[in-house]
């Protein structure tokens, strides 16, 4: 029977790596379970998830434009996992290419990994948003763009640490990850409106056949 090796060591590891991350990364790379960095990396894409949905439905009127009435928790999730699914499929395939030393888990587990401070950093905001006036708000914005960028940051050092790339390439195929995603997006799109095309097509013809007998 499969077990995983947890520990409260495991819980606390990623906000180790928001503050060390050359070494973090180093040790998921080279000493630690794959498996477990697997199952953790997983919860914390169903966290962060799981707070932009909250982030939608709860935050502040100040700083929140959303309907309530309007909002799908379904595609909060879609808009979470999918983005990330695409960068670690987009990336796996340039440094494929590029002679990265990254296997696809592991680009994985280093994008979900420095996804770790838009949870520690909006979560909380959630509550504060509903109490802060509207001279606060900049807090609020300011906060927001500070976890922007730490995230970008932690996943430059841990996409440099996985493919074992200097600064000037990591950057160069972070650039390239960015446009491949826009092109998957768009075969994506294309794809969709194809299929949407055919069962409209084939709804109307069965319509015209159903009619005519």
């Amino acid at each position: 029977m499969f077990r995983l090796k947890w520990s409260k060591e495991w819980l606390r590891f990623p906000f180790y790596l928001t503050v060390r991350p050359y070494k973090a990364y180093w040790e998921l790379k080279y000493e630690r379970d794959l498996k477990t960095s697997l199952w953790t990396a997983v919860i914390i894409l169903a966290a962060l998830s799981f707070t932009m949905i909250l982030q939608s439905q709860y935050s502040g009127f100040l700083v929140n434009y959303n309907d309530p009435r309007e909002l799908n928790s379904l595609l909060e999730i879609v808009y979470v996992v999918v983005p990330v699914l695409f960068f670690c499929i987009a990336n796996w395939s340039l440094t494929t290419l590029m002679d990265g030393e990254g296997k696809f888990v592991e680009i994985f587990i280093s994008t979900c990994y420095a996804l770790t401070p838009l949870i520690i950093i909006n979560l909380p905001w959630i509550f504060l948003s509903n109490f802060i006036s509207l001279e606060e708000t900049t807090f609020y914005y300011v906060s927001s763009s500070i976890a922007a960028l730490w995230f970008l940051y932690l996943l430059f050092i841990g996409n440099m640490t996985v493919q074992q790339f200097t600064a000037g390439k990591t950057v160069l195929t972070l650039l390239l990850t960015v446009v491949a995603m826009g092109f998957m997006a768009f075969l994506c799109l294309l794809f969709f409106s194809l299929i949407q095309q055919i069962t409209g097509f084939v709804v109307t013809i069965y319509q015209e056949i159903v009619l005519r007998t």
